[in-house]
């Protein structure tokens, strides 16, 4: 299973605890605040697909004047033409058929029946798998509006966030170890803490200001972390781990995660109850957390020439429920893995990794003069 470790554990705990203070490191160079995020857009709740594809005339049967059309699943030649995007090609057959979809930012793969696309060389994982219906292939309007559109919408280049904070969460700490290499020696809070001290300089370099959930070996709780990221007013929250499969010495690669928008299925649940219906304060960010997540794993790939195991999604990760920001977790490797361990060891490839992480969130844009602290 993928996660820090085959059983949850208190920063990925389904209820924060009131826990011990947090330690906190403040820097301030000269940043400047930039404009806010723009809200997601609210999507009524849908219905999941049917295990057999319905025919098309039930899918487009007209409700009662007074109810607002809202389709569960569309047509993706009708909804690439609605948005001026050209180019959409069907491209092998078997053992289900491919379309590829040429987005401003880079070429987006999709395949009927299964839940894994690919764009610019990066896997993500949709919440529900396109269909073939009628001999078209059929996307589910959820993923169109929070997985598609925000990949229309990303920009190839520095993120701009709503002023010049930045919480970074080197995951575990204290009592809590996380997972231990297989190697032996160091666990896994030791090494979330180098490549959190890392990025911190990189950050402050490019015109952050910077501040971690813990400087040293010490236990945090996830309330102690979410409150920190608002009396700070941070702009983003980033919260760095290394995964472990347990037993199994064959699973390796990198995985990035942000929250689960309503409605949609979650990419993993790890034992924790799904509700489809549940709605947390950070699901106002779901257009922004999905851009942050797939440029950071794009950056790690590209350093690292590591295994593509996607972005993905998830409602179990507590430290990214409540944050009022846009909100990513990271897993940088497999320390069940002999070979991704021995790597995650090195200082150098622990600097790859805070460079990737650097270079995926840019420098503060210079917009808003006035706004300067």
């Amino acid at each position: 299973m993928a996660g820090c470790a085959t059983a949850p554990r208190q920063d990925f705990g389904a209820v924060p605890e009131p826990g011990p203070s947090f330690v906190e490191t403040t820097v301030t160079p000269d940043t400047i605040l930039a404009p806010p995020p723009e809200s997601a857009p609210v999507i009524v709740p849908l219905v999941s697909p049917a295990t057999t594809n319905p025919p098309p005339s039930t899918l487009r049967n007209a409700p009662p004047e007074s109810v607002p059309v809202v389709e569960t699943w569309v047509p993706l030649p009708r909804w690439c033409a609605a948005r001026g995007l050209t180019g959409l090609t069907r491209q092998t057959n078997a053992p289900q058929p491919t379309y590829q979809v040429p987005l401003p930012q880079g070429l987006l793969v999709l395949r009927a029946g299964s839940l894994v696309a690919q764009f610019h060389g990066v896997q993500i994982r949709l919440g529900f798998a396109p269909q073939m219906i009628g001999g078209q292939c059929y996307v589910h309007s959820l993923d169109l509006a929070k997985t598609v559109e925000p990949l229309i919408r990303i920009a190839d280049s520095p993120v701009g966030l709503a002023g010049p904070i930045i919480l970074l969460d080197p995951g575990h700490g204290g009592p809590d170890a996380g997972t231990r290499s297989v190697l032996g020696g160091n666990s896994e809070k030791d090494f979330t803490l180098d490549w959190a001290l890392r990025l911190r300089e990189l950050l402050i370099a490019q015109g952050w200001q910077v501040y971690l959930t813990r400087t040293n070996d010490v236990e945090v709780s996830v309330a102690a972390r979410t409150q920190l990221a608002d009396a700070l007013k941070a702009a983003l929250f980033v919260s760095l781990h290394f995964n472990s499969s347990g037993n199994s010495h064959s699973e390796s690669g990198l995985e990035t995660y942000c929250l689960t928008p309503a409605h949609m299925p979650s990419s993993l649940t790890r034992g924790y109850p799904d509700d489809l219906k549940a709605s947390f304060p950070n699901n106002s960010f779901d257009v922004q957390n999905l851009q942050l997540a797939v440029r950071a794993h794009r950056e790690t790939l590209e350093a690292l020439g590591a295994v593509d195991r996607g972005v993905r999604r998830a409602r179990f990760l507590g430290v990214l429920r409540p944050q009022h920001r846009p909100a990513i977790l990271m897993e940088g490797g497999y320390l069940s893995h002999p070979t991704e361990a021995r790597l995650i060891a090195s200082r150098a490839h622990r600097q790859k990794l805070a460079e990737a992480v650097a270079r995926a969130i840019g420098g503060p844009r210079q917009q808003v003069a006035e706004n300067k602290p």
